[in-house]
């Protein structure tokens, strides 16, 4: 399923703030946000439990980055703030179930998520 994000990142300077939004069309257990920036690798960057909320960051957006989620709407957000130019990549909403194969979890680490989806580009000038 592809998620329709509903929120252009777009530009925004250092020590801005952007929301993203995407909806899904079924409710996952796991959803997360990844990212990848030019010439590197796609990186997990949040991930929430839908029943519960747990979430899971990745290190370098603690503190500055929270997701969330509106399970009525089916909705998933990424509340960015004190964004830097290291955060400028194209952002991704993914979902998957709580397994994948033998592991289970929402957690970053966790595989399942799916990579070919369409993203929409934060660009964060100094």
């Amino acid at each position: 399923q592809v998620p329709l994000v509903d929120t252009a990142g777009g530009p925004v300077q250092a020590g801005g703030s952007v929301r993203l939004s995407c909806v899904f069309e079924y409710a996952y257990l796991c959803m997360a946000w990844f990212r990848q920036a030019p010439g590197k690798e796609r990186e997990g960057v949040a991930s929430i439990f839908s029943r519960g909320g747990t979430t899971d960051y990745a290190d370098d957006v603690k503190g500055r980055f929270t997701i969330s989620q509106d399970n009525a709407k089916k909705t998933l957000y990424l509340h960015m703030n004190n964004l830097k130019p290291e955060d400028t990549a194209t952002y991704y909403c993914v979902a998957k179930g709580y397994c994948a194969g033998v592991q289970c979890g929402c957690e970053l680490r966790i595989p399942g998520y799916p990579t070919l989806v369409p993203g929409t580009q934060v660009t964060v000038s100094s």
